[in-house]
C-alpha cells in the first residue's frame, strides 16, 4: 500500500482526466487536484466536470470522496504532496522576444516558486504540460535557488491525450513517456513514477529518457501529426482541381505500411491546443540555434493549415456567386473536432472572423461549444447568432458550413433541411462527413474536401 498523497496544480483539459484516472487505478494514492479558479474546481467536486470528454463524468465520479479530491487551496496541496503533477497551460506567446512563436511561461514560472515557498518537504516534481526543450532545467534551478533541506526531482511525463478519447487515451495508452535524469535521485524519482502507470500499463509501454529527449518527444509526435495532416490537407486542393477523390489518394497511400493510414482525413484544417503552438515552438527553438531550414521547414506545416482554412472560405464565396453579404451561413459545428467542447484554434474560428468580414449573417451551432464560441468571437458576436438546434440554424439559410465532425450531423433529416432554406441551396462540407451522393439527389449543390463538386447550377 501506497498512503502517499499527489498534487496536481491545473484542473483543465490535462489536470482532471489524468488525476482522475491514477486515483481510479491507484485507490491507495490520495490524489488532489488543485486550480485558482474556484467555479472550475466546484464542477469538478459535483461529478458533472466543466469540460466534456466522453466517459469522463463516470470516471471522475468513482472517485470522488473516497481518494479524489479538489480544492483552491494551492499552498496546503504543495505542502502535503509527494508528488506534485504541474498541469498548466502554456500558451504561445503574444508579446515581446519570441511573440507568436515560443511559449509563454510566466504562469510555469510563478507555479515554480509557488512551489519552491510553500514546500517543507522533499519532492517529485513531474511536467505534465507542453513545454519547450531544456525547460526542466530552469524549474530545477528556480528549486534549488535557495539551497536548504528540501530537495526537489523535476520528471518529464508529457501527455499525448487526445480530445475526444482522452479517457480511452488514459486508460490504454500507446506509451507512457518518463524522462529523468541519470543520477540516483532522478532514477529513484522515475522508478516512483513508473510504479503509478505499472498499475494499469503494461511495462513495455512504460518508456523512460533523459528529461530532454521526453520534452523534445512531446514537440516532435505532435509536430508529426500535424505535419501528416497539411501534407494531405495540401493534395486536397490538387484533387480539387483535378477531379481526384481525396479519399481514394488516402486510402491508397494509407495501404502502404511505411505510411500508415491515421492522419490521412483531409479537412478544413487541424486545431486544439496543441498541434499550432508546439510546432511554432519548435520552429522558435531552431531559429535560436540558429537551424533557420529546419524551422523554416516545420513552419510551413501551419503556413499551410492557414492555407486550407482560407481556400475553405475561398471556394464558398466564389460558389456563392462572388458575395456572402447578407446571407445567411449555417455553420455547423465550432468545436477543433468532435466529441469535446473545446475551440482552442478551431480553424472554425478564423472561417467565422472571414465571413463576418465579407458581412454573412451567420449562425453557428454545436452541441457541446457554443459557449465557448460566443467568447472566441466576443467582438463580432452581435452580427452571429449562436443556436443549439441544427435544424433552427439552417432554416432559411443560403448555405451549410460543416467545420466538426460530430456524429450526429450525418443523421440530421437533409430532405427536410432542404425544403427550409434558400435555393439554390449549398453544403461545404470541410470534414467530408455526409453523403455527398444523396445530398445532391435531395437537390443541395455539394461542395466537399478534395473531392470534385457536385453542383446543379
Amino acid at each position: 500500500m501506497s498512503n502517499k498523497t499527489i498534487f496536481c496544480i491545473g484542473a483543465g483539459y490535462v489536470g482532471g482526466p489524468t488525476m482522475a484516472m491514477i486515483a481510479h487505478k491507484c485507490p491507495d494514492y490520495k490524489v488532489i487536484v488543485g486550480d485558482i479558479d474556484d467555479a472550475r474546481i466546484q464542477a469538478w467536486q459535483s461529478g458533472q466536470p466543466p469540460i466534456y470528454e466522453p466517459g469522463l463524468a463516470e470516471l471522475t465520479r468513482s472517485s470522488i470522496g473516497r481518494n479524489l479530491f479538489f480544492t483552491t487551496d494551492i499552498a496546503k496541496g504543495i505542502r502535503d504532496a509527494d508528488i506534485i503533477f504541474v498541469c498548466i497551460n502554456t500558451p504561445t506567446k503574444s508579446f515581446g522576444m519570441g511573440a507568436g512563436r515560443a511559449s509563454d511561461l510566466q504562469y510555469w514560472e510563478k507555479t515554480a516558486r509557488e512551489i519552491l515557498e510553500h514546500a517543507t518537504t522533499d519532492k517529485i516534481v513531474v511536467e505534465k504540460s507542453t513545454l519547450p526543450v531544456r525547460t526542466a532545467e530552469a524549474m530545477e534551478r528556480i528549486l534549488r535557488s535557495r539551497g536548504g533541506k528540501v530537495r526537489f526531482e523535476v520528471l518529464s511525463n508529457p501527455e499525448f491525450l487526445a480530445e475526444g478519447t482522452a479517457v480511452h487515451d488514459l486508460e490504454m495508452p500507446d506509451r507512457v513517456l518518463i524522462g529523468g535524469h541519470e543520477t540516483e535521485q532522478g532514477q529513484a524519482a522515475v522508478r516512483e513514477l513508473a510504479k503509478i502507470y505499472s498499475r494499469w500499463i503494461p511495462q513495455e509501454r512504460i518508456l523512460t529518457t533523459n528529461v530532454w529527449s521526453s520534452e523534445l518527444s512531446k514537440l516532435a509526435a505532435n509536430a508529426f501529426l500535424a505535419q501528416r495532416i497539411s501534407s494531405i490537407n495540401s493534395l486536397s486542393a490538387l484533387c480539387e482541381e483535378t477531379e481526384a477523390d481525396i479519399n481514394e489518394i488516402a486510402r491508397a497511400i494509407g495501404m502502404d505500411q511505411r505510411i500508415g493510414a491515421k492522419f490521412l482525413k483531409a479537412g478544413v484544417g487541424f486545431g486544439g491546443s496543441c498541434f499550432k503552438k508546439d510546432i511554432l515552438n519548435m520552429v522558435y527553438l531552431c531559429e535560436f540555434y540558429g537551424l533557420q531550414e529546419v524551422a523554416d521547414y516545420w513552419a510551413h506545416v501551419v503556413e499551410i493549415n492557414d492555407y486550407q482554412v482560407d481556400r475553405f472560405v475561398r471556394n464558398l464565396l466564389v460558389h456563392l456567386f462572388n458575395t456572402v453579404a447578407d446571407k445567411r451561413i449555417a455553420v455547423l459545428g465550432f468545436a477543433f473536432k468532435a466529441d469535446t467542447g473545446d475551440t482552442r484554434e478551431s480553424p472554425a474560428i478564423r472561417v467565422c472572423r472571414k465571413l463576418v468580414e465579407e458581412r454573412a449573417r451567420l449562425v453557428i451551432s454545436d452541441p457541446q461549444a457554443l459557449e465557448n464560441a460566443r467568447r472566441d468571437l466576443a467582438d463580432v458576436a452581435d452580427r452571429i447568432e449562436f443556436e443549439p438546434d441544427p435544424y433552427v440554424a439552417t432554416q432559411d439559410a443560403h448555405a451549410i458550413a460543416l467545420l466538426t465532425d460530430w456524429a450526429e450531423y450525418r443523421h440530421l433529416d437533409y430532405e427536410r433541411i432542404f425544403k427550409g432554406m434558400v435555393q439554390p441551396a449549398f453544403v461545404f462540407d470541410g470534414r467530408n462527413l455526409l453523403d455527398h451522393h444523396k445530398l445532391y439527389e435531395i437537390g443541395f449543390n455539394v461542395y466537399p474536401t478534395g473531392k470534385a463538386p457536385m453542383s446543379h447550377l
